[in-house]
């Protein structure tokens, strides 16, 4: 059997890209754009074949809220 190599390395250093995480933390999300990834995800998890078009899964995004 080969030899494996460790998996647990540390991760090199992204100065960058923490940057820009830490940037969108401070700044949030707004409603407009959970609305839109809503029905992205409606849309794109829709079966093929199906009548569901992008327009109308927007549409059923603005309407249909999750209560806690």
């Amino acid at each position: 059997m080969a030899e494996r190599k460790p998996s647990l390395t540390r991760a090199p250093e992204r100065p960058e890209l923490e940057r820009l995480l830490k940037l969108n933390k401070e700044k949030g999300v707004s409603e407009a754009t959970i609305q839109e990834q809503r029905a992205s995800f409606a849309y794109g998890n829709a079966p093929k074949g199906s009548r569901i078009t992008k327009d109308s899964a927007r549409t059923a995004s603005k309407s249909v809220r999750l209560h806690a």
